[in-house]
């Protein structure tokens, strides 16, 4: 083909006249190297023309800062009128850099940073990294029973918190604004409990390699079934609400339609699975911590819509009730960290008055009666410990689905690689399945039954 040179090519891209003084979007100035062009407009130029004789074709953008976008997802639609004939998702908006993070940091140091992905989740992002770790450690049989009891009463917590903002914010964004009012109004008492266990609202980097930061607090096992008893009452106001509501149920059956074939032709997993009828949840199929000995069931429906989605995460929450109450009953005293003093790190923690630390008698130990026990705890902070080399790929039920996490250690002190499979990621594949034909004020019930968390898709 013959010689084209940059300007030539450029201008064929763009059209004539474009620059400074004939295009908005693209803009030239000379400078002692040359011409150079800037371009504003990311990935428009990849919007085909229309066919001939088609005049009602628009190309809009919802987002990148759009309350019905569930963060920073931006959604590019293509319509015909009112309906929606392409939609496209564009992420990275968020991008943190964190799976590279950790090839920088000890691997009970990553802890802090995991949580921070899915940050409705960050309880269960903390559980799929360390669970994954502790495979290569070969200590998941080594685990104190009060500890995975402890995780599982928090990751029961989190989730139930994690679907009332889905419900609140999905109720909101198509209308409902008491269903968000209640739905923030109950999640102030989940997070009250995971405050008083964590020391932490969210990102609580708790749930650590060998068992948990530290013990549920002296009076805290009360103020949880406190909770777990009034919570089903508080929440009644939401099914009274929108359940049998016609006006809801119009603007919400039928909409976003998924069916079970579409789900497993793209990986998709969690509430939006579960809608289309699989009961696939991965505490019953792969059970870790122990789930094996909890009675509760998989909620389903089989409606492949928006209400569907509705109802199962109400129902879900319901069942992690029942979770709580019963790991509440199982707990008995014991240690919360795995008894390899090698692995323990950070030890003896507790809430004071200035937050969460190490205790006082553990700091007298270590600063006024043993050097060992001094140098010891420095080197396991500073350096950390080793994993043997070796990969790993675990799973657990998050919030939104299936959560994978593959680990790769070269036998040193800091993972080689870590990836995580997260739902919101996957899940987002169905967008264009879901709105595509439909119209373009479904595309917001559509979203926000998926129920996306950027952090978690960007990582």
């Amino acid at each position: 083909m013959p010689d084209v040179t940059y300007e030539e090519s450029y201008a064929e891209i763009i059209g004539e006249g474009a620059g400074a003084e004939g295009d908005p979007y693209a803009g030239a100035y000379d400078t002692t190297d040359g011409r150079v062009y800037t371009v504003t407009g990311a990935d428009w130029d990849t919007v085909l023309a229309p066919p001939e004789g088609e005049k009602e074709r628009i190309v809009v953008n919802m987002g990148p800062q759009h309350p019905s976008t569930h963060g920073v997802l931006r959604l590019i639609l293509e319509l015909d009128g009112e309906t929606v004939t392409e939609a496209r998702c564009s992420i990275g908006y968020l991008h943190t850099g964190i799976e590279k993070n950790l090839e920088y940091r000890t691997w009970t140091q990553a802890v802090t940073y995991v949580t921070r992905m899915d940050y409705l989740a960050p309880i269960a992002n903390e559980a799929g990294y360390v669970h994954a770790v502790e495979k290569l450690l070969g200590i998941t049989g080594d685990i104190p029973d009060r500890a995975q009891l402890v995780r599982i009463i928090t990751l029961e917590l989190n989730r139930i918190q994690s679907h009332l903002v889905c419900l609140a914010t999905g109720g909101f964004e198509m209308g409902a604004l008491t269903a968000m009012t209640n739905g923030f109004r109950d999640r102030e008492l989940v997070l009250d409990l995971l405050e008083m266990i964590t020391g932490l609202r969210m990102n609580h980097a708790f749930i650590r390699p060998g068992g948990v930061a530290q013990d549920i607090p002296e009076g805290g096992v009360e103020k949880i079934r406190e909770v777990m008893r009034i919570l089903p009452k508080q929440l009644d106001g939401v099914p009274q609400l929108l359940v049998d509501n016609g006006v809801w149920k119009d603007r919400t059956s039928g909409i976003g339609y998924l069916d079970l074939s579409g789900c497993m032709a793209l990986g998709i997993t969690g509430p939006v699975l579960r809608a289309a009828g699989l009961p696939y949840d991965v505490r019953k199929a792969q059970p870790y911590f122990g789930y094996e000995r909890f009675d509760f069931d998989v909620p389903t429906a089989d409606t492949c819509d928006v209400y569907g989605r509705f109802l199962v995460r109400l129902e879900e929450i319901n069942q992690s009730i029942r979770i709580v109450e019963q790991a509440l009953d199982m707990l008995e005293p014991g240690p919360v960290m795995v008894a390899d003093k090698k692995i323990a790190w950070p030890a003896q923690l507790s809430i004071g008055g200035d937050g969460m630390g190490n205790s006082l008698e553990h700091i007298r130990h270590i600063m006024g009666e043993s050097m060992e026990a001094l140098i010891h705890h420095f080197k396991l902070v500073t350096e950390g410990f080793a994993v043997p080399a070796g990969q790993v790929y675990s799973t657990i039920e998050a919030p939104r689905g299936e959560l994978g996490v593959h680990i790769v250690s070269d036998g040193g002190t800091r993972p080689y690689r870590v990836h995580f499979r997260d739902p919101s990621f996957n899940n987002l594949q169905a967008t264009a399945a879901m709105c595509e034909g439909g119209q373009v004020a479904d595309v917001i019930g559509a979203v926000a039954s998926i129920d996306p968390v950027m952090g978690g898709v960007d990582r």
